[in-house]
């Protein structure tokens, strides 16, 4: 399932973006500074939402895409660094077990630690950023 178009809250993202490049500019040592993406999460239950996955699969490849998931009472956010020379669009092939990132002839697997609504989640590709949101399957 493809990103949603039109989204009303492109905007406010967008000047979010600029801060946090306005910010980083001005930071010594300001060169090394990555922004891999960012989530905001509104609404909850009181209680942080939880990083139990940061960084690559975890394999030891080098071809392995880097990911950061996190996790709150009902959804699985995961934002992926893509590489800059790819030939074809990246895609999320979103399962009800895992996650697959394409790109190009790579691909990097996220198992998810709960079941998950396929028909409710996506993806959007912006800027070399993957953002994946994912609905848990809650069982009553």
């Amino acid at each position: 399932m493809q990103n949603r178009d039109n989204n009303p809250y492109d905007d406010i993202f967008a000047n979010i973006s600029k801060i946090v490049e306005e910010i980083i500019r001005n930071m010594p040592e300001h060169q090394h500074a990555r922004v891999i993406g960012y989530t905001i999460i509104s609404r909850g239950s009181g209680e942080p939402p939880a990083i139990y996955q940061v960084g690559s699969n975890g394999d030891g490849s080098d071809d392995s895409i880097p990911v950061e998931v996190v996790e709150s009472d009902d959804t699985i956010f995961i934002t992926a660094e893509l590489p800059p020379d790819h030939r074809h669009a990246p895609y999320a092939d979103i399962q009800a077990e895992k996650v697959r990132i394409c790109v190009d002839d790579s691909e990097s697997e996220i198992p998810l630690p709960h079941p998950i609504d396929v028909f409710h989640s996506h993806y959007r590709v912006h800027r070399g950023v993957m953002d994946i949101t994912l609905r848990k399957v809650i069982r009553q």
